[in-house]
């Protein structure tokens, strides 16, 4: 177990508790290390912020986290599924080769060095009673992570038992859906406490979708994209009224002679005709109306009156500068009262044609606690290349955006920008709210961004008060390491035949008391952080595929 900590947890007295503050640090020294801080909102005290690590060819490195947490396995590569398959023996290897290469051993197109790594994703934690697993003779408890897997090849589902032993410690609930097919490779996932379904989503593009399963082993796992579309649906959550928010991550095409690509990917709600019917409803797509036409902000392709389609707009700008806000509205793109013939349909495609506006992969979003689900904050991961010149202004190094509405069911509201990223906080990527008012982002910059900068991904915690405009960053609580897997495996990249990725990623943060009620989902309560049941998790994709938990150093 390796003792590191979180920026923004602080010792509170005799009761031994934790609870966590919010600060900022000035754009100069948000990047160092030790006890620097800048300018916070009143009452915040300062708080630490960790440099980030940086990559060097054939090193490796720790996990770093900023004073006062430690860093316990939840789960990790080379665990035992206690029911695995030929295909997939462990919670992040299949089973096709060696965990680690032979010395010597070199990847060719027909032969693989290492085993496929099945890359645990999006985690969701539930407290259950009455779960069963593999043996029937075994108290499985009753503290749960559940994950869908997004490596190469078909996908899976698994379920972590925090309170078992090594033996018991994950199950493999389903591979396949209720009608045979293979699963797909899934990135994100959320509990829905109407339908009793955790949802699942299929970063696939035109192929992707929305996934309801039940939890037993063996578990029912339903593709219900005829009511939610097909398209690269990675952020999945619910609000207080039975709907379901969709965040899109599908990249749009690279504009000629340059990395600047064309903004694609569009937020959605889903609205049930009844709360738990993710079969019968209409998907909705956002859209944003220009400041300067009082148009909607919609997509622009590429041709020969527009080269760059809309990707150096001046919509797109404004979207990217601080202090403007914009005018939204939900678009109907789909009704199953409609369409009945029960088919899946391209949500990307009817959100162009419907004129929802385009965001540059914007991944995860969550409703922040305290609001009644009338903030709605996601982000855009960006370009993820140094070279794009969208990073000047157009939102090629991502950004934190917030849409308000009067409550979760309204049908217009405003959208503003929080945070322009830059080449230190850039590829944002998962989400969670740690309390009111603090959010953490999570990067996935990627090989090609790593190497350009030369630091692996961060954790940032943003304070919903700050003022980002005028040269405040957010804490650094994450320095990622690289496992020595990682390190490996990033020597290896690119080369013909080797088929896993390289540096380590973080996804899956996640705060959550577990609570599966309707009172429980993300959102409802405001968090207390390591107190009255909230835990904080995330996965350390690639490598050695570990799933970790934070907890206070005294405990």
């Amino acid at each position: 177990m390796k003792s590191r900590s979180i920026a923004g947890v602080a010792a509170v007295g005799a009761i031994g508790a934790l609870a966590l503050v919010g600060a900022v640090e000035s754009g100069a020294q948000a990047d160092g290390g030790g006890s620097r801080g800048g300018p916070a909102p009143a009452g915040s005290p300062r708080l630490t912020s960790v440099p980030a690590n940086a990559k060097v060819a054939g090193m490796s490195s720790p996990d770093v986290l900023s004073p006062g947490l430690a860093l316990q396995v939840a789960a990790q590569g080379s665990d035992k599924l206690e029911n695995g398959t030929a295909n997939l023996p462990f919670y992040g290897y299949r089973g096709d080769g060696p965990m680690l290469p032979a010395p010597g051993d070199l990847p060719t197109a027909t032969h693989k060095v290492e085993a496929g790594k099945t890359e645990p994703d999006k985690n969701t934690y539930l407290v259950l009673k009455g779960q069963h697993g593999a043996d029937p003779n075994y108290n499985y408890g009753t503290h749960f992570v559940f994950q869908g897997h997004e490596g190469s090849g078909d996908g899976e589902l698994t379920r972590i038992n925090l309170d078992a032993d090594a033996a018991h410690r994950v199950t493999l609930l389903a591979t396949a859906t209720t009608d045979g097919k293979a699963l797909p490779p899934f990135d994100g996932s959320t509990w829905d406490p109407w339908a009793k379904r955790l949802l699942l989503t299929a970063e696939n593009g035109a192929n992707g979708g929305v996934y309801q399963s039940t939890l037993a082993v063996g578990a029912q796992v339903e593709d219900i994209s005829a009511a939610t579309g097909r398209a690269g649906y990675e952020g999945v959550q619910n609000d207080s009224a039975g709907n379901v928010w969709l965040v899109e991550d599908t990249g749009g095409a690279t504009i000629a002679g340059d990395k600047a690509k064309l903004p694609n990917s569009f937020v959605y709600r889903f609205l049930p005709v009844a709360k738990g019917d993710l079969k019968h409803g209409k998907l909705q797509a956002l859209q944003v109306i220009s400041r300067r036409t009082g148009q909607p902000i919609a997509f622009q392709p590429i041709d020969a009156a527009h080269p760059t389609g809309n990707t150096f707009s001046d919509d797109t700008k404004d979207l990217h500068t601080y202090g403007l806000s914009f005018s939204t509205r939900w678009v109907t793109v789909h009704d199953t009262a409609t369409d009945t013939s029960g088919n899946a349909f391209d949500a990307n495609a009817l959100a162009k044609a419907a004129k929802a506006t385009p965001f540059k992969r914007p991944e995860n979003g969550q409703f922040r606690p305290g609001t009644h689900f009338g903030e709605f904050w996601f982000e855009e991961t960006g370009d993820t290349n140094a070279d794009s010149t969208a990073n000047n202004g157009f939102g090629g190094w991502g950004a934190v955006l917030k849409l308000t509405q009067s409550g979760p069911t309204a049908d217009t509201g405003r959208l503003s920008l929080v945070y322009n990223g830059d080449k230190a906080h850039t590829g944002l990527d998962n989400i969670t709210f740690i309390d009111a008012n603090h959010v953490a982002y999570v990067e996935d910059a990627g090989d090609g961004l790593h190497t350009q900068r030369g630091l692996l991904d961060s954790g940032y915690l943003f304070d919903v008060h700050a003022d980002y405009a005028h040269g405040a960053q957010p804490v650094r609580f994450l320095a990622e390491g690289r496992d020595p897997s990682a390190t490996i495996d990033s020597a290896f990249s690119g080369m013909t035949g080797f088929q896993n990725d390289g540096d380590n990623e973080i996804t899956g943060i996640h705060m959550s008391d577990g609570d599966a009620s309707e009172h429980g989902i993300l959102g409802a309560k405001v968090p207390t952080p390591f107190r009255a049941g909230w835990r904080l998790f995330w996965t350390q994709q690639h490598g050695d595929n570990t799933t970790w938990e934070i907890l206070p150093t005294h405990h």
